[in-house]
């Protein structure tokens, strides 16, 4: 799809994939010294009698890049995502040299009765990696504008 939808054009269960992003381990350490700067984010020799046992990207990382992949054609939503609220959870470390992509589902849709010109729609997205393991799940409530 190449225009973006409104609230009205949103069916529950609906699915959408977004494109890949490659994650390196120079990536990683960027990331971790400016936003996370701690060893498991920064060091692969400190990271391995860490929990993660090895070089592992932060979880906000892995959520800087979905959000990007979303954007970029992941969820074609009219003015842009505009996030209410969520829970974000990360079952599996996001490594060096993994493939990312996002996964999502639209679980809820509820135009709003006070604003008619806007809804919420509640989204599933999984961040998988090329073995498709989630290594990050979010649940989010979106703000999304309806055809007037």
């Amino acid at each position: 799809m190449s225009e973006n939808l409104f609230l009205d054009d949103f069916t529950v269960g609906q699915r959408f994939v977004s494109g890949e992003h490659l994650i390196d381990e120079a990536q990683i350490k960027a990331f971790a010294s400016q936003f996370d700067p701690q060893p498991f984010h920064l060091d692969d020799d400190a990271a391995q009698s860490t929990l993660f046992r090895g070089l592992a990207a932060s979880g906000w990382h892995t959520a800087a890049i979905t959000m990007r992949l979303m954007v970029q054609g992941g969820m074609p939503v009219e003015g842009g995502l505009i996030g209410a609220g969520g829970d974000i959870s990360w079952p599996k470390p996001t490594r060096p040299g993994d493939v990312l992509r996002v996964e999502s589902e639209v679980v809820s849709i509820t135009p709003s009765r006070s604003k008619p010109q806007q809804g919420m729609m509640t989204v599933r997205g999984e961040t998988l990696n090329q073995h498709g393991d989630a290594v990050q799940v979010l649940v989010v409530k979106m703000v999304v504008p309806r055809r007037v």
